[in-house]
């Protein structure tokens, strides 16, 4: 009676030994699946250390790009981060979500469907919509923040407020009158087309007659799909 026992009982220790093991082995693996791979222009670090493209980042990992320099973080089929110049970002992923806190700069997001994802500002958050893939940009401004949807459906959330950004369209969020800000110019999106901003807050339109010509100077909405940004457009018609 006593060997069955001790049989018994090493059975069992046998048994919740494997099953131990074969459930690190699974935690292992979905932890090896939370990461993602950067590639770096120019100077860029990740929690403040300098990063080389190729280099692996993980959930939780703040991104700092510099002048003239970029980061696209591929996060598989969960999604991609793109990250310009100028640009602080925290970001945290799971096979089932990207979640971003932006705090300087812009942030471009294409996020696959059934991917939760928010990115945070000062000023709201842009919530994309998780039954389709998306794609768009958040940028911080010194008085408010824009959001951009290129393709998909983003919901801007302001306080208890909330408005759709479809594709195509774009929205802002925060005090476009701050004290101490700068003016946020966007660049013609068709240069040779008379341009129209998308803002309630259209930029100024000067028009002087000199010399038998007129100089048409409109500053006007960027081009949501335009990272970068771009100049000021100068139109001159006689």
């Amino acid at each position: 009676m006593l060997g069955k026992n001790i049989i018994h009982k090493t059975t069992t220790l046998l048994l919740a030994v494997t099953i131990f093991c074969a459930y690190s082995m699974v935690a292992l693996a979905s932890a090896k699946d939370l990461t993602g791979e950067i590639t770096v222009s120019g100077s860029v670090t990740v929690n403040g250390q300098s990063v080389a493209s190729g280099s692996t980042i993980v959930s939780g990992s703040t991104i700092v790009t510099g002048a003239n320099s970029t980061a696209t973080i591929n996060l598989g089929k969960v999604g991609r981060i793109e990250v310009p110049a100028g640009s602080n970002l925290t970001l945290k992923f799971t096979e089932t979500s990207i979640t971003g806190i932006l705090s300087e700069g812009k942030v471009r997001v294409n996020n696959n469907a059934g991917i939760a994802t928010t990115i945070t500002t000062k000023d709201g958050i842009a919530m994309a919509d998780a039954g389709q893939s998306n794609n768009f940009t958040v940028e911080v401004e010194c008085s408010h923040s824009h959001v951009d949807t290129i393709s998909g459906l983003v919901t801007l959330r302001i306080g208890t407020s909330d408005k759709q950004v479809a594709a195509g369209t774009d929205a802002v969020a925060g005090n476009l009158t701050q004290t101490g800000c700068k003016p946020c110019y966007k660049a013609n999106p068709n240069p040779g087309v008379f341009p129209v901003a998308s803002h309630s807050w259209l930029a100024p339109l000067l028009i002087a007659a000199a010399g038998g010509g007129v100089a048409a100077f409109l500053l006007s909405s960027n081009d949501a799909g335009d990272i970068g940004g771009g100049v000021p457009v100068v139109s001159a018609t006689r």
